[in-house]
């Protein structure tokens, strides 16, 4: 486990940077937080982090939105309109989780059943003042060594 308090947007979007930079095919990573702690901002730097030049919202109501042109394929997914676990086989997000791609899953304490067991789990809260907390724990080798790489930077 790690904590860190980021102090501004731009070091929550610069950790992201990090995330992708260091990314390997079959990272997941699962984003915990209330409205507004961040976590949008933090998958927009992991976006840049791949490559990605293009613009990165929310996928609140698209649920995933897909970038193949990234270094290594990248999904960004957003639980929080999910009626029912259902709609995750109806999108077909599990084929992507863990698979040779990157994903980014917002409010994947939703649906927690539904992620690989290798996975990184960053829980933002908010600080007050742009500050946000943030924990990290990585369950699985890949999530490990990212999680290692990420705090040497």
């Amino acid at each position: 486990m790690w904590q860190q308090t980021l102090k501004s947007p731009e070091q929550t979007y610069r950790l992201g940077e990090s995330i992708g930079a260091h990314a390997m095919p079959g990272l997941v990573v699962a984003l915990v937080g209330d409205l507004g702690a961040g976590k949008t901002c933090l998958a927009q730097g992991i976006a840049r982090g791949l490559d990605i030049h293009a613009p990165v919202t929310s996928p609140t109501f698209v649920l995933v939105s897909a970038y193949p042109e990234a270094r290594i394929p990248f999904f960004h997914a957003d639980f929080y309109r999910l009626g029912d676990s259902s709609e995750l086989q109806e999108l077909g997000l599990d084929e992507s989780l863990g698979s040779g791609s990157v994903c980014v899953v917002e409010w994947a304490d939703m649906y927690p059943e539904y992620l690989p067991a290798d996975h990184l789990r960053l829980v933002l809260t908010d600080q007050g003042q742009d500050c946000r907390g943030l924990v990290a724990t990585a369950h699985g080798a890949i999530a490990q060594g990212l999680l290692e790489a990420i705090q040497s930077d």
